[in-house]
C-alpha cells in the first residue's frame, strides 16, 4: 500500500509522500515512507534496516491510523525512544526525533508531508530552471529575489518560505551551505532550516561557526569573512579552521519597529529602530568573488525581505492556530451542550423551568433535575473560573451529582463525595458553589446550600431569602454541611440563581445586585422577568459572567 500526500492510501504514482531523514554519525538520507506498516528492525527483510545489536530484529513499527502516524514499539529489548523518552505507542508530529535502541549513533527525524501552495511550487519549478550567468549584473540578481519573496508571501507555510529563500540565496551567491536560525520565547537561536547547494535539507549545524553566528547576534550588525585563508584574524575561531571554511556571512533578520512618537523618530542618516528576529547564516569551503560590493548588499535585502516574510508567516500561522482553536471551542461547546441538556421531569406536584446563558463558548455553570420516589431533587451549581477548565469540571461535577442523585443518596451524601472528589483530585485548585434541594410531594423542601447565592422563596408577594449555609465544595478536606427545611404551599415558588446575575454589570459598573433581583422575583412568570431585568440593566453592556435561574413551582399535592 502506498500513500497519498495527506498519509492516505491511493495507487501508486503519487508525487509527495512522508518521510524519515535518517541521520548516521555524519551521513543522512531520506527514506519515504511509502507502504504501512513501515517496519524498522536489524532484519533484512525491514524497510528500514539498521545494523546495530542493540536494534532487535523486530524493533518497531510506523503505522497509519485515522488520527495520523504512530509509532509503534515490537517489544525491543533496548527500547523505542521519541524524543528522548521511551514509548510503547506514540503518535508522530514533525520533526519528532526517533531512536530505535542505538541512541548514541543512528536517529531519524519525522517529516509528514504536507501539500505545497500552488503558488510556491510554481516558483520553485521557476527558479529550478534559472541559471543565473556569470554576466548578470547585480540588480538582476536583487529582481529575481524580490520577486520570488512577493509570490511567496501569498503562500503562508513558515517552512515552505524558509527553504525557498535558502535555495534562492544559495543560487544567489554561490554559497555551499545556508541556514536560517530563529529566535525562541527564550530569546535562544534555534536551527529553523538548512539546506545545501544539492537540493538536500540540513538538519545538523555542528560544522558551523558558531562564534560567528552569536557575534552577529550579539552585535546586531552582519558578520562577513569571504577569504580566511589571508585573513589573521582567526583567533578563537575553531569551527572555521577544523571544518576549512573559506567564506562565513552572517547577516541578522531585522524586524522593523513602528515609530510612536516625534521623538522616537531617528536621526538623519540613522538606523530605524529594529528587533532581531533570527539569523541568516551562508558558508562556503572556497573564497567567493559574489560576497563584496553590491552583492554584500543583496544578501542584506534578502535578509530583510526574509524578515518581513517570516513575520507574515508567523502571523497566517497564528491566525490559523486561533481559527483552528475556535473551531475547536465550537466542538467542544456543542459537546458540552448535549451532554448537559437538561430533560426536566414530569410530576403532577411540581413545575420546574430553567435557563442559562454562558459569557463565553462553554462555561462553568449548569443545573440539572432528576426524579427518584425520594421527590423531585435539583441542583445548581457554579464552578469557579470560566471557560473550558471550568467547563470540563463542570460536565463532571454534572455527572457525578446526577448518577448520587437517581440512586436517592441523601443530599448531604452527595454534597460529602462531591467535596471529596474536589479535595482529593485537584487539591485546592478549584471549587464549585452548589446547590441542592429535594422537593417532596406533600411540599416539604430540603435543601443544601454550599457556597451559593442565597435562594430566594416566594410565597404570595412575598420574597424570602433563608440564611442557611455552607462553604463551597472543594475548600475544605474536612469541612461538614448541614441541610435547612421548609414547607411549601400551593403557588409557592423557589428561585436559585448564579452570581452571574446578581454580578451582572451595566457600562457604569454597577451590579445588578440582590434587590433588584428580589423586585423580579416577585413578578410573574419568574424566569422571563428576571433575565428581562437584568438585560434591561445591562443595556447591551456583555455579561462577564455565566447566569443561570432555575424556578421550581409547588403545585400542590395531587
Amino acid at each position: 500500500m502506498v500513500l497519498n500526500a495527506i498519509g492516505r492510501p491511493q495507487s501508486s504514482g503519487s508525487g509527495v509522500f512522508p518521510a524519515l531523514v535518517l541521520v548516521q554519525g555524519n551521513e543522512q538520507k531520506n527514506i519515504v515512507l511509502n507502504r504501512t506498516p513501515f517496519s524498522v528492525g536489524r532484519k533484512v527483510d525491514k524497510d528500514l534496516v539498521i545494523a546495530d545489536p542493540r536494534v532487535s530484529r523486530d524493533h518497531a513499527l510506523i503505522v497509519l491510523e485515522e488520527e495520523g502516524f504512530f509509532l509503534v514499539d515490537q517489544g525491543s529489548k533496548h527500547g523505542t525512544f521519541v524524543n528522548g523518552e521511551r514509548v510503547q505507542r506514540q503518535k508522530l508530529e514533525r520533526n519528532d526525533r526517533l531512536e530505535f535502541g542505538a541512541r548514541d549513533s543512528t536517529y531519524a527525524i519525522f517529516n509528514p508531508a504536507h501539500g505545497t501552495s500552488n503558488t510556491a511550487r510554481d516558483f520553485l519549478s521557476q527558479i529550478s530552471e534559472i541559471r543565473i550567468s556569470q554576466e548578470a549584473t547585480d540588480l538582476e540578481k536583487l529582481t529575481l529575489f524580490l520577486e520570488a519573496a512577493r509570490k511567496l508571501n501569498t503562500a503562508g507555510v513558515l517552512d515552505e518560505i524558509l527553504m525557498t529563500m535558502l535555495e534562492v540565496t544559495l543560487r544567489l551567491t554561490r554559497a555551499e551551505r545556508g541556514y536560517v536560525f530563529l529566535k525562541d520565547d527564550e530569546g535562544k537561536l534555534r536551527l529553523a532550516a538548512g539546506r545545501n547547494s544539492k537540493g538536500e535539507s540540513l538538519l545538523d549545524d555542528k560544522t558551523i561557526s558558531h562564534s560567528a553566528l552569536e557575534e552577529s547576534l550579539r552585535s546586531n550588525s552582519e558578520f562577513l569573512l569571504t577569504d580566511t585563508g589571508s585573513s589573521a584574524d582567526l583567533a578563537g575561531r575553531q569551527s572555521i579552521v577544523a571544518y576549512d571554511l573559506r567564506t562565513v556571512i552572517c547577516i541578522p533578520l531585522r524586524k522593523r519597529q513602528v515609530q510612536a512618537t516625534r521623538e522616537q523618530t531617528p536621526a538623519p542618516g540613522a538606523t530605524p529602530a529594529s528587533e532581531v528576529t533570527g539569523v541568516l547564516y551562508v558558508d562556503s569551503r572556497f573564497a567567493s568573488r559574489e560576497f563584496s560590493g553590491v552583492g554584500h548588499d543583496i544578501l542584506r535585502a534578502i535578509a530583510t525581505e526574509a524578515a518581513s516574510l517570516i513575520e507574515n508567516a508567523r502571523l497566517v500561522q497564528a491566525e490559523e492556530e486561533s481559527r483552528r482553536y475556535q473551531q475547536e471551542l465550537t466542538i467542544a461547546a456543542s459537546i458540552q451542550q448535549r451532554l448537559m441538556q437538561v430533560k426536566i421531569p414530569e410530576v403532577p406536584f411540581a413545575k420546574l423551568r430553567g435557563k442559562n446563558l454562558s459569557c463565553k463558548e462553554i462555561g462553568g455553570d449548569f443545573f440539572d433535575a432528576v426524579n427518584t420516589k425520594e421527590g423531585l431533587a435539583v441542583v445548581l451549581a457554579d464552578v469557579s473560573g470560566k471557560g473550558v477548565s471550568a467547563a470540563l469540571l463542570a460536565s463532571t461535577l454534572q455527572g457525578m451529582i446526577y448518577s448520587h442523585l437517581s440512586s436517592g443518596m441523601p443530599l448531604l451524601d452527595v454534597v460529602n463525595a462531591v467535596n471529596h472528589f474536589f479535595t482529593e483530585k485537584l487539591v485546592g485548585e478549584k471549587y464549585a458553589t452548589v446547590l441542592l434541594a429535594r422537593l417532596r410531594r406533600d411540599g416539604d423542601l430540603e435543601y443544601v446550600n454550599c457556597g451559593h447565592v442565597q435562594p430566594l422563596l416566594v410565597c404570595g408577594g412575598e420574597v424570602m431569602r433563608p440564611p442557611h449555609g455552607n462553604v463551597p465544595v472543594g475548600l475544605l478536606a474536612d469541612a461538614t454541611f448541614e441541610s435547612a427545611r421548609c414547607q411549601m404551599k400551593s403557588g409557592d415558588r423557589f428561585i436559585l440563581v448564579t452570581d452571574g446575575v446578581t454580578e451582572a454589570e451595566n457600562a457604569m459598573g454597577d451590579f445588578f445586585e440582590d434587590f433588584r433581583l428580589e423586585a423580579a422575583a416577585a413578578k410573574t412568570p419568574t424566569l422571563e422577568g428576571i433575565f428581562s431585568a437584568v438585560s434591561e440593566f445591562c443595556a447591551g453592556n456583555p455579561l462577564s459572567d455565566d447566569c443561570t435561574v432555575v424556578e421550581l413551582c409547588y403545585a400542590g399535592e395531587a
